[in-house]
């Protein structure tokens, strides 16, 4: 297996996620040793999932499913970016393609990202 530093981060290394194509950055999110191999060995995007403390396969539940592409490694093996076909147009939980839809403008944040799907209806 290609090794990460997964010891500075208590276990996970950060994983910038962007979409293969356009190079847009979809979202952040973090791996352990098990979502590492996972991803590897499938060619889906698996995560750790900090809030649940579990394993979390993107798309799982909201069919908006991450296929990988292409993986970088940065220069202190400890972060990793995942070029992604994203698979239904939204990767943001929210409903967002990307979870970056907000912009500091000043004092204040403005939502400049289009909702595409309504989370309560897609995470019952």
């Amino acid at each position: 297996m290609i090794a990460l530093n997964f010891e500075k981060c208590g276990g996970l290394v950060p994983t910038i996620v962007q979409d293969f194509e356009t190079g847009e950055v979809l979202m952040l999110a973090f791996i352990n040793e098990e979502a590492w191999r996972e991803t590897l060995k499938t060619g889906r995007a698996t995560y750790w999932s900090r809030t649940r403390q579990e394993l979390w396969v993107k798309g799982e539940t909201s069919g908006h499913v991450q296929w990988v592409r292409e993986i970088r490694i940065d220069c202190d093996d400890d972060t990793v970016l995942l070029k992604v076909d994203q698979v239904g147009e939204a990767a943001c939980h929210m409903g967002y393609r990307s979870c970056f839809f907000k912009k500091v403008e000043g004092e204040s944040v403005r939502v400049v990202g289009e909702k595409i799907f309504d989370p309560q209806e897609v995470y019952k």
